[in-house]
């Protein structure tokens, strides 16, 4: 009786984990079904925005903006923000394609080579934040300037072309069905869940991001968070830049113009705090969905790329907004 007791009571828990979900995240929920039943019945995308085929290209469109903005949702929640994450996009691409097109490297040599390039940079925003008092903000602001002008001097301006069919695989491919993109996406977002919510460093990201003063008095390495952290942002952007220079044949200096934006609008749309502290991974996954189906229904309306930022810039603002009121009732 009394195992039969405890099996009635744990159902209740899981239950719960999915109401919870639910719960918190009912508000973007709606915002994304009523986006997709506007752009399934406007006359405009009703033809093409349900095909197997869009969706799939939804998908795979988003997968970049998904890596970074897992890395950066903890960013965010440590109280931070990371502007570099673009640049890192564009130096990575530029040089994981340099490896095949100019210097003859395996591909395997080449993918290494562009992760490093990205986890690189993560080191060093991570040991200056980490290591001094200066804001995230400004760190990453020269971070990303050193990186987007590296990837031009490296380039020269020009565009790096790989013509490679297992380069072009990477970013293009399929297994099976599903774009390889996809793929990696799924698999990064996992990995993130499981270090936000399964691991010890998860625990003390949201525990410095709520105080990090009482993080410190409760005897957790602050430092060593953050580092880590930003170390994660530079690998997640390394990845994304070598999957967007093989979904576009070549390594390009101007790659990942706007990412960081992107990635923060998808982070604060799901629900994730500017004051750190507060957010999940679920909600960034629908918010990064959102920015998605919305920039795909805005190119099959064939909305104008200047207007395509104004009402991204709106949507921004008005998620943050709904956050400045939800703590100030809270």
């Amino acid at each position: 009786m009394a195992q039969i007791k405890k099996k009635k009571s744990e159902l209740p828990v899981s239950d719960n984990k999915g109401l919870m979900f639910l719960r918190e995240n009912l508000g973007i929920l709606i915002a994304l079904a009523i986006l997709c039943v506007l752009l399934s019945f406007l006359p405009a995308t009703s033809s093409s925005f349900l095909s197997s085929q869009n969706i799939f290209n939804v998908l795979r469109q988003i997968s970049t903006n998904m890596l970074i903005a897992c890395a950066m949702t903890m960013v965010i929640i440590l109280g931070g923000i990371d502007l570099s994450v673009g640049s890192i996009i564009a130096l990575s691409g530029v040089i994981a394609a340099g490896c095949v097109a100019r210097y003859n490297l395996p591909i395997a040599a080449a993918l290494l080579a562009g992760v490093l390039v990205g986890t690189a940079i993560g080191v060093f925003n991570g040991f200056v934040i980490s290591r001094t008092t200066i804001p995230p903000f400004i760190v990453t602001l020269a971070t990303m300037n050193i990186a987007r002008g590296l990837a031009k001097v490296y380039t020269g301006g020009s565009p790096v072309r790989v013509m490679s069919k297992q380069w072009q695989f990477i970013g293009g491919g399929y297994v099976g069905f599903i774009p390889v993109p996809v793929i990696i996406m799924v698999i990064a977002v996992v990995a993130t869940a499981l270090l936000m919510n399964k691991t010890k460093m998860g625990r003390h990201i949201y525990a410095v991001g709520g105080n990090a003063q009482a993080a410190v008095f409760s005897g957790i390495r602050v430092s060593t968070v953050k580092f880590t952290v930003h170390v994660y942002a530079g690998l997640m952007a390394g990845i994304a830049g070598i999957i967007l220079a093989s979904r576009m044949y070549s390594g390009q200096p101007t790659a990942g113009e706007g990412a960081e934006m992107d990635a923060i609008a998808a982070v604060v749309v799901g629900g994730t705090s500017m004051a750190g502290g507060a957010g999940k991974i679920g909600g960034t996954i629908i918010g990064a969905l959102i920015i998605g189906v919305l920039n795909n229904g805005l190119n099959l309306m064939n909305v104008n790329s200047f207007w395509q930022d104004v009402v991204k810039g709106a949507v921004i603002l008005l998620a943050v907004f709904i956050d400045y009121i939800r703590n100030k009732n809270a």
